[in-house]
């Protein structure tokens, strides 16, 4: 791939990449960025959100600015406050070097007097949304009609927010002479219209196919009844203890109450919708950016312009009413080159919109099941193994410690390691282990391609995402191993000590062999026939394009056993059990609040299996 020296920009914006750590241009801007310093013309690119599509403009619309001139050059227009600010930053960055340059950010719900007065010190870059810079024009507060160029981002978002007025207005106050840039996810009828009217013979330029998904994002549907719709999500929450996802409703009313059963349910949950007040929308923001929230539940206008890196999981708790918002929901994840996951909960009524949208993203999806109780209860297992294996010690424990031994030193290590994982983890296990298959039958899509039960064989092996191995890689890795074909291995689920994967049954023996001889740095793989029913039921197919799920490992999260009451409550029911459990409040050793239900029962000798099943 060309390097950024080789695109044509100057020295100076080639100083603020090295600083920024830039390596190598994304694809849209290896496409976008020597055609657009090459001549002034307009342009259509069609790219996915967190391609790199805010460098892809940003660097040749900084050469082409004249600092010295102190005039509105360039236009940039974004639809929500969250993005204006985030390309406002973005341009101030690649600019550091170019003294006299202006970039000045106006969106509402802040001072109109106060942007007006930035403006007339100096702007040559305006990043603006659609409302406020048409009620800016209006008061005459701002003077566009002699800028150069004018860059539409997120065209197809703006247009769906209802802007189209706006933006044409808008559009009809610049010059006719100007280099007007469009990107956009996709190309609905508004944003053809937009060209059409508003730009002279643009260029296409395309990464990947029109309208098309992410390629590093698995797509994956669950099938569930109506009434099992929340529990699902707790389910598919407790099965990806490092979650950190995006979950949309597609209302406001809907996305407040999934909110709150999950605070009230122990999640670190909070709502994005638009009956928040400004400062609560930041203070949301916030804290998600800061991993202190691990699951936003939003709908999809306060979503829109949301950029927070490495989000695991979005999650549809339902599908949106128009199918081609789906593409930018799943573009939250999987982005910058990195792997991601979007999930679906859907009834048996809505089975005919994956296909529509399996259409529109051109990308198959994975139908799974909800994840069972003992699937569950094994991966939450290993996951608290591995938090107690790689906490840092507070040496300050070191002056109690010989009271401590003295009182366990009856007990033998067996025993004491069974005890000290059955504090957190009984409360688990109790409530999973008579727990009800959630997965709808009878509603399964029989396509070509689909494994009977007994076609299929499920695998636990004992690396995953600590070793550096996402669901795209770990399939490679088995495939050049076992050197077996593109589809011979599927369904695909990267845990972080562990991983799941499928088979055909013909391939188990040699599964077995091959791998339980083989070491990885130095490290023994031990692969195991799997004991839950993650691979088998009735309704699941082969992953037609031999995806499976990511499982990233990442901050905060953990056992939801005991879960931070970010909200500052303390108690309430637990909506696993149905019925009213008490919590005992106490403080940790942080200081953090923590909700503990009673504890209670043993672990039933499931450490002592799932312990076995790890042997390394």
């Amino acid at each position: 791939m060309n390097k950024f020296e080789q695109l044509g920009l100057n020295e100076s914006l080639l100083l603020a990449i090295k600083d920024l750590g830039f390596e190598s241009p994304s694809e849209v801007q290896e496409k976008a960025i020597p055609l657009l310093l090459e001549k002034d013309t307009d342009i259509v690119a069609l790219a996915q959100t967190g391609t790199g599509k805010t460098a892809a403009f940003g660097f040749p619309l900084i050469q082409k600015i004249n600092p010295e001139n102190r005039d509105t050059q360039a236009l940039i227009l974004s639809p929500t406050r969250e993005l204006c600010l985030q390309i406002t930053n973005e341009i101030k960055l690649y600019s550091k070097y170019i003294k006299g340059l202006n970039t000045v950010a106006i969106y509402g719900g802040a001072s109109i007097t106060e942007q007006a007065s930035h403006i007339r010190r100096g702007a040559q870059i305006i990043v603006a949304t659609p409302g406020r810079m048409q009620d800016m024009i209006n008061r005459n507060m701002v003077n566009i009609k002699n800028i150069n160029y004018c860059i539409l981002d997120e065209a197809d978002e703006m247009l769906n927010m209802g802007f189209y007025e706006d933006i044409t207005a808008i559009l009809s106050d610049t010059p006719k002479e100007k280099s007007t840039w469009l990107f956009s996810a996709t190309m609905p009828q508004e944003v053809a219209r937009i060209a059409k009217d508003f730009m002279r013979k643009p260029l296409e330029i395309t990464v990947g196919h029109k309208n098309s998904g992410n390629e590093n994002v698995s797509h994956e549907f669950y099938l569930v009844s109506a009434r099992d719709r929340y529990a699902a999500l707790k389910r598919l929450a407790d099965a990806n203890p490092d979650i950190f996802s995006v979950i949309f409703c597609r209302t406001k009313r809907d996305t407040q109450a999934v909110a709150e059963k999950l605070i009230e349910d122990g999640y670190s949950a909070a709502a994005l919708h638009g009956d928040l007040s400004q400062a609560q929308r930041d203070g949301v923001m916030k804290s998600f950016r800061g991993r202190q929230i691990q699951m936003l539940v939003a709908t999809d206008v306060a979503a829109r312009g949301i950029d927070v890196d490495d989000i695991t999981h979005v999650i549809n708790y339902q599908l949106p009413d128009e199918v081609e918002t789906y593409t930018h929901r799943s573009g939250r994840t999987g982005r910058a080159g990195k792997s991601g996951t979007s999930l679906v909960i859907i009834t048996k009524s809505e089975l005919r919109k994956i296909s529509q949208i399996e259409r529109i993203i051109k990308m198959k999806f994975e139908e799974k099941p909800i994840p069972s109780g003992i699937e569950i209860c094994q991966i939450q297992l290993f996951h608290l193994a591995n938090r107690i294996k790689d906490v840092e010690v507070d040496h300050e424990i070191d002056a109690y410690l010989p009271a401590i031994e003295e009182v366990l030193k009856d007990i033998p290590k067996e025993e004491l390691i069974k005890k000290m994982v059955s504090v957190e983890f009984n409360r688990f296990i109790n409530y999973y282990k008579k727990s009800s298959d959630l997965s709808s039958d009878g509603g399964t899509r029989r396509e070509s391609g689909t494994i009977p039960t007994d076609g299929a064989v499920r695998f636990f092996i004992n690396i995953g995402s600590r070793d550096n191995f996402d669901w795209m890689t770990l399939k490679d890795f088995l495939k050049e191993t076992l050197d077996l074909g593109r589809d011979d291995v599927f369904k695909v689920d990267v845990k972080e000590g562990f991983s799941f994967f499928n088979t055909d049954a013909s391939l188990a023996p040699k599964v077995m062999e091959v791998l339980n001889a083989f070491s990885l740095q130095g490290r023994k793989i031990n692969v195991e026939i799997s004991k839950n029913e993650g691979g088998g039921g009735n309704s699941r197919r082969r992953d037609h394009n031999g995806r499976g799920g990511e499982r990233r490992s990442g901050g905060g999260g953990g056992f939801r056993g005991e879960r931070s009451s970010r909200d500052g409550r303390s108690g309430g029911k637990d909506r696993r059990s149905g019925g009213d459990r008490k919590f005992e409040v106490r403080k940790s050793g942080d200081g953090e609040r923590r909700g503990r239900r009673n504890e209670g029962g043993d672990s039933n000798g499931f450490f002592d299996k799932a312990k076995r099943s790890r042997r390394s």
